[in-house]
């Protein structure tokens, strides 16, 4: 079991190689607190939560550069806004560089207040660029790590999602502070890429000395999944969920995978309490993204199973709507757009779509926007026809852009919300010209992931209508 370090002073940074340009040790401290809960995943009271270590970081040295690189940061890289939408977060990045340009700040530093701001422009690529240039001299630098690290997710980066901690993890020794966790990052980059065993390996030897490590959970519970190893999944939930479920900011993710199991299995009512007990409350408790994605693609994922999910969208709704013209990240968007077609809001639906058509047409450098009109659109196109009782239509759309879906992000489990869409619009074709499209994504569903219950119920509904002949 880990003993928590100390947090760091003024010469505690310098001496880990990782100097802060602040006088305040108050202020060293206070980053080092709001760092640690971001890499738990978790509002630690103790530490008065991430955001009361915010206030009390910018009060204790209000022109700390690295202060503000990581209250941005987090913002940013969170995807619930954009300096677009945000009058108070452009300011923030604004003043921020400004502050950079009047202080004698390391190289490091520097890049640091680059990177965020490049991100803030809506340019991941280049910011990743500059986060692995200060790992590149500084691989004990956790929040380039974990910026980085969530920044490949979003643009669907896996093998450079991996490699990042690859090229820093043996840096990493037992004794500097959060060292355990840097193999739950590591071994969500592993599994992301099918390396299932050295994943597993990695995200057992990480909760032997973290057991409330919420993010080697989370891996631990995609190994399961991506594997089809329902019980063991089930299992394994079960038998850790004390050491979890107070994680504030991961614990509705992981309730979401417990409940992928259950719809796995065909226990659609166990799966909805699951939703309606914890993933529904903490949406509405938080609405972060994370949250809405999970409670969106649950349910969409149930409806297209046949299970009626009754008023359960308009629940969802009023916290989805007003997000519908940020457009931060497309994957998100098709995830909003899921609720308004749920909920049946076709004002919400138009304006959702019609904003995401205007930002395509003028997408300057944001890589969101520059992705929008070959895939984003296309991808909510299809979910419209869908909805709509056009299942050839849905098909033509999704078949030429299936390989392209990973370029949105997301996880694989979270991404095969879409392989399922895929699949149910071939199993409802009504053209001869689709007859066998759905016995082909069949047979390639079943040979990546066997012995998976979901795909055996599809599998026999195709037989039912002569479609695996």
């Amino acid at each position: 079991m880990a003993v928590s370090s100390p947090l760091r002073d003024c010469q505690a940074w310098k001496d880990a190689g990782l100097p802060l340009s602040t006088a305040s040790n108050e202020a060293c401290k206070l980053f080092d607190a709001i760092l640690t809960q971001y890499v738990k995943w978790t509002n630690d009271k103790s530490l008065g939560g991430i955001e009361g270590c915010l206030s009390k970081l910018k009060a204790a040295d209000p022109n700390f550069a690295m202060g503000h690189a990581i209250s941005n940061g987090l913002v940013l890289v969170g995807a619930g806004s954009s300096v677009s939408l945000d009058k108070e977060l452009d300011l923030a990045v604004k003043t921020m560089v400004d502050i950079s340009k009047t202080q004698p700040l390391t190289p490091r530093e520097q890049l640091h207040v680059s990177a965020v701001e490049t991100f803030a422009q809506g340019n991941f690529p280049k910011a990743c660029d500059l986060w692995e240039e200060i790992l590149r001299d500084h691989p004990t630098d956790m929040l380039a790590l974990k910026f980085a690290h969530s920044t490949y997710f979003h643009l669907g980066y896996q093998e450079q999602m991996r490699d990042s901690v690859a090229r820093v993890y043996p840096f990493w020794k037992p004794h500097l502070p959060l060292s355990s966790y840097v193999k739950g990052i590591y071994s969500f980059g592993l599994m992301e890429t099918n390396f299932y065993d050295q994943a597993e390996k990695l995200a057992k030897e990480a909760l032997s000395i973290n057991p409330t490590d919420a993010w080697s959970v989370h891996t631990m519970a995609h190994i399961h999944e991506m594997r089809a190893e329902v019980k063991a999944g089930l299992e394994f939930m079960q038998r850790t969920e004390t050491h979890w479920k107070d994680g504030d900011m991961l614990a509705g993710h992981n309730y979401w995978h417990w409940a992928l199991y259950l719809i796995e299995k065909g226990e659609y009512e166990a799966a909805l309490t699951i939703y309606d007990e914890h993933i529904l409350p903490r949406l509405q408790a938080s609405g972060s993204m994370l949250d809405i994605v999970d409670s969106c693609s649950m349910l969409y994922r149930l409806q297209m199973e046949g299970v009626s999910v009754s008023q359960r969208w308009q629940d969802v709704l009023p916290i989805t709507r007003p997000h519908s013209r940020d457009h931060v990240l497309l994957f998100n968007d098709a995830h909003f757009l899921m609720a308004s077609l749920g909920a049946g809001d076709h004002a919400t639906t138009r304006e959702l779509l019609t904003s995401l058509q205007e930002v395509s047409e003028s997408p300057g450098e944001n890589c969101q926007h520059l992705l929008a009109r070959e895939v984003g659109l296309p991808l909510c196109q299809a979910l419209v026809e869908a909805e709509s009782g056009n299942p050839d239509c849905a098909l033509e759309l999704l078949l030429p852009i299936r390989y392209r879906i990973v370029q949105l992000g997301g996880s694989n489990a979270q991404r095969d919300v879409f392989n399922q869409l895929l699949l149910h619009a071939a199993l409802n074709c009504t053209s001869s010209v689709h007859r066998n499209v759905a016995r082909s994504l069949l047979m390639e569903r079943d040979a990546l992931k066997p012995n998976s219950p979901l795909t055996e119920r599809l599998i026999g509904k195709a037989a039912a209508t002569h479609l695996m002949q």
